[in-house]
């Protein structure tokens, strides 16, 4: 595998062209899924590089041994009940009132259908939501392939083991702790907290702890104790330091060019076998290339 850095804004194209790769043979490269960039799988050979991208070239020995993808889904693990993929940021879970296509489960979709008619069956094949992640966040996302598979996950999705890499603006005093609260939902879809109850609310708990800080920002390592919308976005809020590009909460910096929202640790049961599942994934570069631009950041 060949890897490369990029050190200033620029495309895929001039990248690899700068490496030797001819414009077709990127193309080509693109096509079979053989490049990616911070380990996500590329679909475009014109796609734009911000500095610290890393982009990894495989080899045609080294594709044999490649985790499948489907229009820049990674597939981490399938089976007859469940499928795990890491979702890249800027992609829906499911469509909402103005996308219906551009989302995992309509990739998702398209990808079993495509296999199916691949072994000759006719059988009209779905996946079915288990959990979602939000449009700007990357990471394990888990369907089920059966509606059994999607009630018995869940149904113990509150036992599941659920962390995340989060920048968040600024840098936390405490560097360990919890953050517990009620959290509603507005008519304008703009989720708020509350200390107490009054009925409607769902309790919801996240734990974080400090594992880089840089001055302006702090990379946080989160277990959530309960999987609501937006849960870690508005507690990061109500602590006083926003996810990082999250305006719709309060920040008022966008250093990644993307939501500062990782979902890199999953661990369930498997609805049929009972199987502990576990995945973990590496954190996007450009997360710790934050802290390695900011003079005297610890670690």
């Amino acid at each position: 595998m060949i890897k490369l850095v990029a050190k200033e804004k620029t495309t895929l194209l001039l990248l690899l062209g700068a490496a030797g790769y001819s414009r077709t043979k990127v193309k080509q490269l693109v096509k079979y899924r053989a490049i990616t960039v911070n380990q996500q799988p590329v679909t475009r050979p014109e796609c734009e590089l911000l500095p610290a991208d890393v982009v990894s070239v495989r080899s045609e020995k080294e594709m044999a041994g490649v985790a499948p993808s489907y229009e820049g889904l990674e597939i981490l693990h399938e089976d007859a009940d469940v499928i795990v993929i890491n979702k890249p940021p800027g992609l829906l879970t499911i469509a909402s009132e103005t996308e219906k296509v551009k989302t995992a489960y309509y990739r998702l979709t398209a990808y079993v259908n495509k296999q199916a008619k691949e072994k000759g069956s006719t059988v009209k094949e779905r996946v079915f939501i288990v959990h979602r992640l939000d449009q700007g966040t990357s990471g394990l996302l888990v369907f089920a392939r059966n509606e059994a598979a999607k009630r018995a996950l869940q149904g113990s999705w509150n036992e599941a083991e659920k962390r995340y890499g989060v920048i968040v603006e600024g840098v936390p005093l405490d560097k360990k702790g919890r953050v517990e609260s009620y959290l509603y939902e507005s008519k304008a879809l703009r989720v708020y907290s509350r200390s107490v109850d009054d009925g409607e609310g769902k309790y919801a708990v996240t734990d974080y702890e400090v594992v880089k800080e840089g001055g302006e920002y702090a990379l946080l390592d989160i277990t959530l104790k309960s999987g609501r919308k937006n849960q870690i976005r508005v507690h990061m809020a109500d602590m006083g330091h926003p996810v990082a590009g999250d305006k719709k909460y309060g920040a008022t910096s966008d250093p990644l060019g993307r939501l500062g929202l990782h979902a890199y640790y999953l661990a369930f049961s498997h609805p049929v076998t009972g199987k502990r599942m576990e995945f973990t994934l590496a954190l996007p570069p450009r997360f710790n290339a934050l802290f390695q631009k900011k003079s005297g950041g610890k670690v």
